[in-house]
């Protein structure tokens, strides 16, 4: 019964006829609740202990789908003047680093806000806007929604393993 399940996987079915506007914000939006839902229920302690050899944790990867989202979004799209586009392997590996502070509350709610921020940038162009990229030379609103598809699917399915490792939970939480 799709009523029994969460919001984010009933929006993302609901798109199926859509068009590839809605079918890839619904996609987009449904990982990155998922991510959300990995975090909820979960201690500040569990969401910041590495059960993997890197230092990968369902904190730090959402901390740095935090900056990811920041990255490709209001960095390119619609920069400030204190936004800088993060380029170098060293910039990624210290996205998913976490302080004192980083409870899962605060990440929790610093990813939401991001994640309204690169709606709100998204919904000012089309698909086929195109903007300078430092590595990539152009890229369009299209590729990028599709990269952090991408990003944040994948993410998720680390952050899958890691709250299965914590609690046992699986799925689209």
């Amino acid at each position: 019964m799709v009523e029994s399940r969460p919001d984010h996987v009933v929006t993302a079915m609901m798109a199926s006829t859509g068009d590839e506007r809605t079918v890839l914000d619904a996609f987009l939006d449904f990982h990155r609740a998922v991510m959300l839902g990995k975090l909820r229920g979960v201690s500040d302690a569990d969401a910041a202990r590495r059960l993997v050899p890197s230092a990968t944790t369902l904190a730090g990867l959402v901390k740095h789908l935090t900056v990811v989202e920041r990255n490709w979004f209001r960095c390119l799209f619609a920069p400030g003047p204190e936004d800088v586009y993060l380029t170098s392997e060293e910039d990624a590996e210290a996205s998913f680093a976490l302080t004192e502070g980083d409870t899962v509350e605060r990440l929790s709610a610093a990813y939401e806000a991001e994640c309204a921020r690169s709606r709100e940038v998204a919904a000012r162009f089309g698909l086929d806007h195109v903007v300078p990229h430092p590595q990539l030379g152009e890229v369009s609103l299209r590729w990028v929604l599709v990269h952090l598809i991408e990003e944040t699917a994948r993410h998720a399915g680390h952050a899958d393993i890691l709250r299965e490792l914590t609690d046992g939970s699986t799925g689209a939480i």
